[in-house]
């Protein structure tokens, strides 16, 4: 059973097989070529007239209906077809879109130099500061009692507590702290911040050179109230004075003078 169905349709797909065969439509080729790129030959539209234009296929598909058709180029991808146009024309917005792209990308890059140089949430960042100001203000902005007095000794301590000296250096460093605080968190170009670091440097160095002044003040004096309680407990005995001494000692002042 099985040979006999293999014996009837073996020819029917023989058939089947020789029935399928290439179409090679030349005019159909063309057609498709002009319907791209590839040619819009004058020579190429099939079938042609034939003698004397007796061809009746050349009547059905061209002189009847399309005469004009082969004329004018309507390759859609020509040199000057409408979708060339119109990817030269997406060719130059893209360009165009690029430039602007890079326009708009400086101008913000610019902007964000800008805020960032301008910001005082950024100003700790910046390498003057990191590298000089916030080592020379260091004082001013971590003080304490400690730090102040440490360097003291104990006697010019308590002297520059008692005559009111460090509550003065205190109050004068706080202002100054206040300052340089606004400076570092107010918005600002660098360069305003950075004068007015300077300024606010300098005016603390005036201002330690003031509490050095004063604090060597405080040493003298107590060194003289030290040696005038020292003169006064030490009685001064002299065996050899006699009325003449004063005088011999003034004659002797004056001819020692240079001047």
């Amino acid at each position: 059973m099985r040979f006999i169905l293999l014996m009837i349709l073996t020819p029917l797909i023989t058939l089947r097989a020789c029935a399928q065969r290439v179409v090679a439509d030349e005019s159909v080729r063309y057609q498709e070529e002009r319907m791209v790129y590839l040619q819009w030959d004058q020579n190429k539209f099939t079938p042609k007239a034939g003698f004397l234009s007796l061809n009746p296929y050349y009547w059905l598909t061209w002189g009847l209906f399309e005469p004009n058709y082969h004329k004018n180029d309507l390759r859609p991808l020509s040199a000057t077809g409408p979708q060339t146009q119109r990817l030269a024309l997406v060719g130059t917005m893209n360009s165009t879109d690029n430039s602007y792209k890079l326009n708009s990308d400086t101008i913000r890059n610019t902007a964000l130099t800008s805020i960032a140089e301008q910001s005082g949430l950024l100003s700790d960042a910046d390498p003057l500061w990191l590298l000089y100001y916030s080592q020379e203000l260091a004082p001013v902005l971590n003080y304490t009692d400690a730090s102040i007095l440490a360097p003291l000794p104990a006697q010019v301590r308590t002297a520059v507590v008692a005559e009111g000296l460090l509550p003065w250096y205190e109050n004068e460093l706080a202002m100054l702290k206040e300052r340089v605080n606004a400076a570092r968190t107010t918005d600002m170009d660098r360069g305003s911040r950075i004068m007015a670091y300077y300024r606010y440097l300098k005016e603390y160095r005036t201002l330690a050179a003031t509490w050095a002044t004063r604090v060597a003040t405080a040493q003298k004096n107590i060194r003289m109230v030290s040696q005038q309680a020292k003169a006064k407990s030490t009685p001064v005995i002299t065996t050899d004075w006699t009325p003449d001494t004063d005088v011999q000692l003034a004659k002797k002042v004056l001819a020692e003078r240079q001047y």
